[in-house]
């Protein structure tokens, strides 16, 4: 993917805090989107696939926060591939308020079995369609 995968995210009063700036977890929030929206792109309208007993969850996140974005800012959440494996994929993550990086992260995320909960590979269609984007 020359460019990565992004979607426009506008500020509202709902994800600020009591001093006015986006509360922290919502970046993740964002990020979410981003990732979700990527596969959705890529054809895959339930991105945790439960017709098929499996699940896309999160099993590690790394965030740097850079610099606050306050009620009404227009961001954008991006999602790239970083690194693909066969039960997991790893996401670079930004977001952008203009031109400028506020937050940034590495996000993994592992497929599992949804009775188990243990680690199974990704089915393959998704798998190369991941691929074909990385």
């Amino acid at each position: 993917m020359s460019e990565p995968f992004q979607i426009p995210i506008r500020v509202y009063i709902e994800d600020t805090d009591a001093g006015g700036i986006v509360y922290y977890v919502n970046y993740l929030k964002y990020m979410e989107r981003a990732r979700t929206e990527l596969v959705r792109a890529l054809g895959y309208d339930k991105p945790a696939m439960p017709q098929q007993g499996l699940l896309l969850v999160v099993h590690s996140a790394q965030v740097q926060y850079k610099k606050s974005a306050i009620l009404d800012d227009q961001l954008q959440a991006s999602a790239a591939i970083g690194k693909l494996g066969r039960a997991a994929v790893t996401f670079e993550q930004k977001i952008w308020r203009g031109d400028e990086i506020i937050c940034e992260g590495v996000v993994k995320v592992a497929c599992v079995d949804d009775a188990s909960r243990k680690p199974c590979a990704l089915p393959e269609s998704i798998y190369q369609a991941l691929k074909a984007v990385s």
